[in-house]
């Protein structure tokens, strides 16, 4: 993967070029041997004024022998395109796929930027001004109301996620922050602060997909859908897309939430890691925030650890990159290829969560160490 970062001046097409080429290389084969490409990107034509993504990266990269498409599904794109690589190879009509996702966000200024996320929701709920803050602000206050977090356990999922990222070199922030921090920050939709949201970022990630035994297999990829309008759901605390997408997962992995060793799940918001973890089964309902509290989540509790490259909130989110980038934290964890500073140890499964909008769809990857 690329750095990510707020301002790099480097072009997309730049971006996924670079993070592709690393990752033909990291599986040590020959860029010839590539049979497919899967690009995932939610908005190059508003970000970027281009299209045509997947054909000009098949060109540049000199795979004009490949087979190349682009998958757009919102903020879970690059999941999805991992999802259309491990499926092409399983089926047979592929050998080698590489899955490659990007964003360059800092090309579209706050308002520009601020609208074409908001597409994203409901039609009903975007013409009435609703927001993806907005709906994260109302998820976290329903949440502290109805439970017995406090207002510092949620902000505990941000220092916790930004002490991870100091130590991730491919991360967009490389700052502690306090409790105090979080809740001095500018208010952003309440109960939430600047700090409990995820930044705009530039970046890229590739992950090649093989029909070879490697050392880190897909024992799964799942995907499901969840009621568009937020409105409509059953329960607002719930993501239906996450909890079918999760147990779909456990079911064709044939393992379960204790199995997992390390999670890397979609905060975009900090309400959403605590939401994830119980739609998962990695908590009760309302309980997730103990986890939290009693440290259980960080890379040396006694549970199980979370976005220990500092996820969304810390690592950075561009869109189109986010789900890849979290699989490689997930490889990188299972081969021991991160400092000893944020190594869990000794990990044999690992889970993703990458999240289209606020749940209307979610794609969840199950990976297993070899040897």
């Amino acid at each position: 993967m690329t750095a990510f970062t707020n301002d790099d001046e480097r072009s997309l097409l730049e971006l996924l070029e670079t993070a592709a080429e690393r990752a033909i290389d990291d599986a040590g084969i020959d860029s010839s041997d590539v049979d497919s490409v899967h690009v995932g990107n939610m908005a190059a034509e508003a970000f970027n004024g281009r299209s045509g993504l997947a054909n000009a990266l098949t060109s540049s990269l000199g795979l004009e022998r490949a087979s190349a498409r682009r998958i757009e599904n919102t903020s879970a794109s690059g999941a999805s395109a991992v999802l259309d690589a491990v499926d092409i190879v399983r089926s047979g009509r592929s050998s080698v796929a590489l899955a490659v996702g990007g964003e360059k966000m800092s090309a579209a200024d706050t308002t520009a930027a601020t609208e074409i996320i908001g597409r994203i929701t409901h039609e009903q709920e975007y013409r009435q001004g609703i927001t993806l803050p907005s709906f994260a602000g109302l998820a976290a206050a329903r949440y502290l109301e109805e439970y017995d977090a406090t207002r510092r356990d949620l902000a505990g999922v941000a220092v916790k996620n930004h002490a991870n990222a100091r130590v991730n070199r491919y991360a967009q922030f490389d700052t502690a922050v306090t409790v105090e921090t979080v809740l001095e920050s500018p208010k952003v939709a309440t109960p939430l602060r600047l700090y409990d949201c995820c930044p705009t970022s530039d970046g890229a990630a590739a992950v090649v997909v093989t029909d070879e035994k490697t050392d880190v297999t897909v024992e799964a990829c799942e995907s499901a859908v969840g009621t568009h309008a937020v409105a409509d759901r059953r329960d607002p605390l719930r993501i239906e897309s996450a909890e079918t997408a999760g147990r779909a997962a456990y079911e064709t992995a044939g393992t379960s939430p204790e199995e997992i060793d390390v999670a890397c799940v979609h905060d975009a918001f900090a309400i959403l890691e605590w939401l994830e973890m119980e739609d998962l089964g990695f908590a009760e309902r309302g309980e997730a925030w103990k986890l939290t509290r009693d440290g259980n989540t960080e890379i040396d509790g006694v549970g199980f650890a979370v976005n220990p490259g500092g996820g969304l909130k810390a690592r950075g989110h561009p869109l189109g990159a986010t789900g890849i980038s979290q699989l490689i934290e997930l490889v990188w964890q299972l081969r021991g290829d991160v400092p000893d500073e944020r190594a869990v140890d000794a990990p044999r499964y690992g889970l993703a969560i990458n999240v289209a909008g606020f749940g209307n769809n979610s794609v969840c990857t199950i990976v297993e160490a070899n040897g």
